[in-house]
Protein backbone atom coordinates (compact mmCIF):
# COMPACT_ATOMS: atom_id res chain seq x y z
CA UNK A 1 0.00 0.00 0.00
CA UNK A 2 1.64 3.12 -1.21
CA UNK A 3 2.19 5.81 2.04
CA UNK A 4 -0.32 9.23 1.84
CA UNK A 5 0.50 12.18 3.55
CA UNK A 6 -1.99 14.46 4.95
CA UNK A 7 -2.40 17.18 2.41
CA UNK A 8 -2.35 20.16 5.02
CA UNK A 9 1.72 20.49 6.57
CA UNK A 10 -0.43 21.75 9.70
CA UNK A 11 -0.40 17.80 10.52
CA UNK A 12 2.88 16.00 9.62
CA UNK A 13 3.11 12.76 10.41
CA UNK A 14 6.09 13.07 12.63
CA UNK A 15 4.04 15.53 14.82
CA UNK A 16 4.44 14.10 18.55
CA UNK A 17 0.91 15.05 19.10
CA UNK A 18 -0.31 13.24 15.81
CA UNK A 19 1.55 10.24 16.74
CA UNK A 20 0.42 10.33 20.53
CA UNK A 21 -3.29 10.81 19.80
CA UNK A 22 -3.30 8.53 17.17
CA UNK A 23 -3.02 5.68 19.37
CA UNK A 24 -6.47 5.83 20.70
CA UNK A 25 -9.71 6.28 19.63
CA UNK A 26 -10.53 9.22 21.55
CA UNK A 27 -7.65 10.86 19.93
CA UNK A 28 -7.77 9.83 16.33
CA UNK A 29 -11.42 11.26 16.62
CA UNK A 30 -9.67 14.53 17.90
CA UNK A 31 -7.33 14.88 15.53
CA UNK A 32 -10.04 14.00 12.79
CA UNK A 33 -11.79 17.24 14.35
CA UNK A 34 -8.94 19.47 14.83
CA UNK A 35 -8.92 21.33 10.72
CA UNK A 36 -12.28 21.68 11.43
CA UNK A 37 -11.40 23.67 14.64
CA UNK A 38 -8.60 25.59 13.51
CA UNK A 39 -10.74 26.76 10.42
CA UNK A 40 -13.31 28.04 12.84
CA UNK A 41 -10.99 29.73 15.38
CA UNK A 42 -8.90 31.58 12.23
CA UNK A 43 -12.27 32.80 11.22
CA UNK A 44 -13.48 33.68 14.73
CA UNK A 45 -10.32 34.96 15.94
CA UNK A 46 -9.16 36.41 12.86
CA UNK A 47 -5.62 34.98 12.75
CA UNK A 48 -2.73 33.42 10.85
CA UNK A 49 -1.52 30.25 11.81
CA UNK A 50 2.40 29.23 10.95
CA UNK A 51 3.80 25.50 10.97
CA UNK A 52 2.85 24.04 14.11
CA UNK A 53 5.55 23.35 17.15
CA UNK A 54 7.27 20.14 16.91
CA UNK A 55 6.62 19.44 20.61
CA UNK A 56 3.89 18.30 23.04
CA UNK A 57 1.83 14.69 23.42
CA UNK A 58 -1.72 16.13 23.42
CA UNK A 59 -2.18 19.82 22.44
CA UNK A 60 -1.34 21.39 18.92
CA UNK A 61 0.21 23.97 19.36
CA UNK A 62 1.52 26.96 16.78
CA UNK A 63 2.45 30.66 16.32
CA UNK A 64 -0.68 32.78 15.30
CA UNK A 65 -0.54 36.65 14.23
CA UNK A 66 -3.39 38.11 15.12
CA UNK A 67 -4.81 41.04 12.68
CA UNK A 68 -2.81 44.34 14.20
CA UNK A 69 0.42 41.31 13.74
CA UNK A 70 0.48 41.09 17.60
CA UNK A 71 2.56 37.65 17.71
CA UNK A 72 0.12 35.43 19.71
CA UNK A 73 0.38 31.73 19.89
CA UNK A 74 -2.67 29.20 19.66
CA UNK A 75 -2.43 25.77 21.55
CA UNK A 76 -5.57 23.50 21.23
CA UNK A 77 -5.21 20.73 23.36
CA UNK A 78 -7.21 17.36 23.83
CA UNK A 79 -9.76 17.35 25.90
CA UNK A 80 -8.33 16.16 29.60
CA UNK A 81 -8.84 17.03 32.93
CA UNK A 82 -5.65 18.28 33.82
CA UNK A 83 -5.89 20.75 30.73
CA UNK A 84 -9.49 22.57 31.71
CA UNK A 85 -7.93 24.63 34.12
CA UNK A 86 -5.04 26.41 32.05
CA UNK A 87 -7.37 29.04 30.64
CA UNK A 88 -8.77 30.05 33.99
CA UNK A 89 -5.47 29.88 35.63
CA UNK A 90 -3.80 32.01 32.99
CA UNK A 91 -6.58 34.75 33.27
CA UNK A 92 -6.42 34.66 37.40
CA UNK A 93 -2.27 35.63 36.59
CA UNK A 94 -2.70 38.17 34.21
CA UNK A 95 0.80 38.23 33.26
CA UNK A 96 2.00 38.35 36.53
CA UNK A 97 5.14 35.62 36.14
CA UNK A 98 3.04 33.87 33.22
CA UNK A 99 2.30 34.56 29.91
CA UNK A 100 -0.58 36.61 28.93
CA UNK A 101 -4.25 35.39 27.75
CA UNK A 102 -5.51 37.12 24.97
CA UNK A 103 -8.42 34.84 24.38
CA UNK A 104 -9.89 31.36 25.17
CA UNK A 105 -12.37 29.00 23.44
CA UNK A 106 -13.42 26.23 26.37
CA UNK A 107 -15.77 24.29 24.12
CA UNK A 108 -12.97 23.76 21.34
CA UNK A 109 -10.16 23.59 24.30
CA UNK A 110 -8.37 26.32 22.50
CA UNK A 111 -6.33 29.09 23.79
CA UNK A 112 -4.92 32.27 22.12
CA UNK A 113 -1.82 33.15 24.30
CA UNK A 114 1.05 35.40 24.30
CA UNK A 115 3.90 34.61 22.34
CA UNK A 116 7.42 34.14 24.32
CA UNK A 117 10.14 35.41 21.97
CA UNK A 118 12.99 34.53 21.74
CA UNK A 119 11.68 31.18 23.49
CA UNK A 120 14.92 29.84 25.12
CA UNK A 121 13.78 27.57 27.68
CA UNK A 122 15.30 28.00 30.89
CA UNK A 123 17.16 24.22 30.95
CA UNK A 124 19.17 25.47 28.43
CA UNK A 125 20.02 29.37 29.45
CA UNK A 126 23.64 29.87 30.19
CA UNK A 127 23.06 31.29 33.34
CA UNK A 128 24.07 29.41 36.61
CA UNK A 129 22.21 26.56 37.59
CA UNK A 130 21.18 28.69 41.26
CA UNK A 131 20.22 31.66 39.39
CA UNK A 132 17.82 29.83 37.28
CA UNK A 133 16.13 28.70 40.31
CA UNK A 134 15.75 31.68 41.79
CA UNK A 135 14.75 32.87 38.60
CA UNK A 136 11.80 30.54 38.32
CA UNK A 137 11.14 30.58 42.03
CA UNK A 138 10.83 34.22 41.88
CA UNK A 139 7.93 33.75 39.29
CA UNK A 140 6.28 31.00 41.22
CA UNK A 141 6.42 33.66 44.00
CA UNK A 142 4.38 35.79 41.44
CA UNK A 143 1.81 32.85 40.27
CA UNK A 144 0.76 31.86 43.97
CA UNK A 145 0.37 36.24 44.64
CA UNK A 146 -3.16 35.82 43.02
CA UNK A 147 -6.39 35.58 43.51
CA UNK A 148 -7.99 31.82 43.08
CA UNK A 149 -10.62 32.14 40.51
CA UNK A 150 -14.45 31.12 41.39
CA UNK A 151 -15.06 27.69 43.27
CA UNK A 152 -15.26 24.55 40.88
CA UNK A 153 -12.97 26.38 38.20
CA UNK A 154 -9.87 24.53 38.85
CA UNK A 155 -9.58 21.07 40.91
CA UNK A 156 -8.36 20.99 44.09
CA UNK A 157 -4.39 19.82 44.92
CA UNK A 158 -5.79 17.73 48.21
CA UNK A 159 -8.65 15.59 46.08
CA UNK A 160 -6.18 15.13 43.57
CA UNK A 161 -3.78 13.64 45.28
CA UNK A 162 -6.20 11.69 47.74
CA UNK A 163 -7.21 9.89 44.06
CA UNK A 164 -2.92 9.64 43.26
CA UNK A 165 -2.35 7.39 46.63
CA UNK A 166 -5.25 5.49 46.18
CA UNK A 167 -4.19 4.90 42.40
CA UNK A 168 -0.32 3.92 43.76
CA UNK A 169 -1.72 2.01 46.07
CA UNK A 170 -3.52 -0.10 43.20
CA UNK A 171 -0.73 -0.16 40.86
CA UNK A 172 1.46 -1.08 43.74
CA UNK A 173 -0.49 -4.38 44.65
CA UNK A 174 -1.51 -5.33 40.88
CA UNK A 175 1.58 -4.73 39.58
CA UNK A 176 4.26 -5.73 42.44
CA UNK A 177 7.17 -3.96 40.94
CA UNK A 178 10.00 -5.04 43.64
CA UNK A 179 9.90 -1.20 44.89
CA UNK A 180 10.83 -1.06 48.21
CA UNK A 181 7.32 -1.21 50.18
CA UNK A 182 8.48 1.38 53.06
CA UNK A 183 9.21 4.37 50.61
CA UNK A 184 5.94 3.81 48.82
CA UNK A 185 4.26 3.44 51.52
CA UNK A 186 5.58 6.76 52.80
CA UNK A 187 4.56 8.54 49.42
CA UNK A 188 1.02 7.61 49.49
CA UNK A 189 0.69 8.32 53.16
CA UNK A 190 2.36 12.25 52.13
CA UNK A 191 0.06 12.75 49.61
CA UNK A 192 -2.84 11.85 51.91
CA UNK A 193 -1.55 14.37 54.62
CA UNK A 194 0.20 16.78 53.19
CA UNK A 195 -2.29 18.97 51.26
CA UNK A 196 -4.26 19.46 54.63
CA UNK A 197 -1.45 20.81 56.78
CA UNK A 198 -0.84 23.78 54.27
CA UNK A 199 -0.53 26.61 55.96
CA UNK A 200 -2.07 28.64 52.78
CA UNK A 201 -3.43 27.57 49.63
CA UNK A 202 -2.76 29.29 45.94
CA UNK A 203 -3.06 28.60 42.44
CA UNK A 204 0.12 25.97 41.59
CA UNK A 205 1.17 26.24 38.53
CA UNK A 206 1.28 22.16 38.98
CA UNK A 207 4.34 21.39 36.06
CA UNK A 208 7.02 24.04 36.29
CA UNK A 209 9.87 22.33 34.52
CA UNK A 210 12.77 24.18 33.13
CA UNK A 211 10.88 23.72 29.70
CA UNK A 212 8.28 25.58 30.64
CA UNK A 213 10.10 28.61 31.77
CA UNK A 214 10.69 30.47 28.78
CA UNK A 215 12.84 34.08 27.84
CA UNK A 216 10.39 36.79 26.62
CA UNK A 217 10.27 40.36 25.55
CA UNK A 218 7.90 41.53 27.74
CA UNK A 219 9.42 40.04 30.84
CA UNK A 220 12.89 38.20 30.77
CA UNK A 221 11.09 35.21 31.66
CA UNK A 222 7.27 34.00 31.67
CA UNK A 223 6.00 30.52 32.55
CA UNK A 224 3.92 28.23 29.94
CA UNK A 225 1.76 24.92 29.86
CA UNK A 226 0.10 25.26 33.62
CA UNK A 227 -1.25 22.46 34.95
CA UNK A 228 -2.90 24.24 37.59
CA UNK A 229 -4.98 23.41 40.95
CA UNK A 230 -5.73 25.40 44.35
CA UNK A 231 -4.19 23.84 46.94
CA UNK A 232 -0.69 24.04 49.02
CA UNK A 233 2.36 26.21 47.22
CA UNK A 234 4.77 23.41 48.03
CA UNK A 235 3.47 21.41 45.88
CA UNK A 236 4.74 23.38 42.99
CA UNK A 237 9.13 23.04 43.22
CA UNK A 238 9.78 19.53 42.80
CA UNK A 239 9.97 19.21 39.15
CA UNK A 240 12.17 22.68 38.96
CA UNK A 241 14.33 21.45 41.51
CA UNK A 242 15.12 17.71 40.24
CA UNK A 243 15.09 18.44 36.26
CA UNK A 244 17.41 21.59 36.35
CA UNK A 245 20.86 20.76 36.20
CA UNK A 246 19.99 17.18 37.55
CA UNK A 247 21.27 17.07 41.49
CA UNK A 248 21.79 13.36 40.74
CA UNK A 249 24.28 13.18 37.98
CA UNK A 250 26.74 15.61 40.50
CA UNK A 251 29.42 13.10 42.51
CA UNK A 252 28.29 14.05 45.38
CA UNK A 253 24.42 15.01 45.32
CA UNK A 254 23.19 15.75 48.65
CA UNK A 255 25.15 19.02 49.53
CA UNK A 256 23.75 20.00 46.17
CA UNK A 257 19.82 19.12 46.80
CA UNK A 258 20.51 20.85 50.43
CA UNK A 259 21.59 24.10 48.70
CA UNK A 260 19.13 23.92 46.30
CA UNK A 261 15.82 23.43 48.60
CA UNK A 262 17.34 25.88 50.95
CA UNK A 263 17.55 28.64 48.38
CA UNK A 264 14.30 27.71 46.99
CA UNK A 265 12.57 27.43 50.20
CA UNK A 266 14.31 30.90 50.50
CA UNK A 267 12.57 32.57 48.15
CA UNK A 268 9.26 30.89 48.35
CA UNK A 269 8.67 31.72 52.11
CA UNK A 270 8.21 28.01 52.49
CA UNK A 271 10.18 25.17 54.78
CA UNK A 272 12.93 23.34 52.75
CA UNK A 273 11.36 19.99 54.74
CA UNK A 274 8.14 20.41 53.84
CA UNK A 275 9.22 21.22 49.94
CA UNK A 276 11.32 17.42 50.36
CA UNK A 277 8.60 16.14 51.52
CA UNK A 278 6.30 17.03 48.38
CA UNK A 279 9.38 15.85 46.39
CA UNK A 280 9.19 12.30 47.86
CA UNK A 281 5.16 12.48 47.09
CA UNK A 282 5.04 13.02 43.86
CA UNK A 283 8.17 11.39 42.61
CA UNK A 284 6.14 7.81 44.43
CA UNK A 285 3.39 9.02 42.30
CA UNK A 286 5.58 9.34 39.19
CA UNK A 287 7.18 6.02 39.53
CA UNK A 288 4.00 4.02 39.83
CA UNK A 289 2.56 5.77 37.47
CA UNK A 290 6.25 4.79 35.11
CA UNK A 291 5.69 1.34 36.05
CA UNK A 292 2.18 1.26 34.97
CA UNK A 293 3.12 2.43 31.58
CA UNK A 294 6.39 -0.57 30.88
CA UNK A 295 8.66 1.39 32.73
CA UNK A 296 9.72 -0.38 36.28
CA UNK A 297 13.02 0.30 35.44
CA UNK A 298 12.40 4.28 35.28
CA UNK A 299 10.45 3.92 38.49
CA UNK A 300 13.23 1.88 40.03
CA UNK A 301 15.80 4.41 39.13
CA UNK A 302 13.41 7.48 40.33
CA UNK A 303 12.93 5.75 44.05
CA UNK A 304 16.38 5.43 44.66
CA UNK A 305 16.93 9.28 44.32
CA UNK A 306 13.47 9.67 46.11
CA UNK A 307 15.32 7.59 49.66
CA UNK A 308 17.80 10.16 49.32
CA UNK A 309 15.07 13.12 49.15
CA UNK A 310 13.30 11.32 52.30
CA UNK A 311 16.39 11.07 54.56
CA UNK A 312 17.27 14.63 53.97
CA UNK A 313 13.92 15.54 54.94
CA UNK A 314 14.17 13.66 57.74
CA UNK A 315 10.93 11.22 56.96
Amino acid sequence: MAHTTHPDDRFPAGLPVVEQMGRTASGRAWLARLPGMLREIEERWEVRLGAPFHGGSCSWVAPAELSDGTAAVLKVTWPHREADGEGPALRAWDGNGAVRLLDADRERGALLIERCRPGTALGDARLPPAERLALAAGLLRELWAAPAPAAGELERVDAVCAQWADLAAERMGRLRPGYDPGLVALGIELLRTLPATAAREVVVHGDVNPSNVLAAERRPWLVIDAKPMVGDPAYDPWPLLLQLDDPFAHPEPRPVLRERYALVAEVLGEDPARLLAWSVARGVESALWSADHDDIEGGAEELTELQVLAELAGL
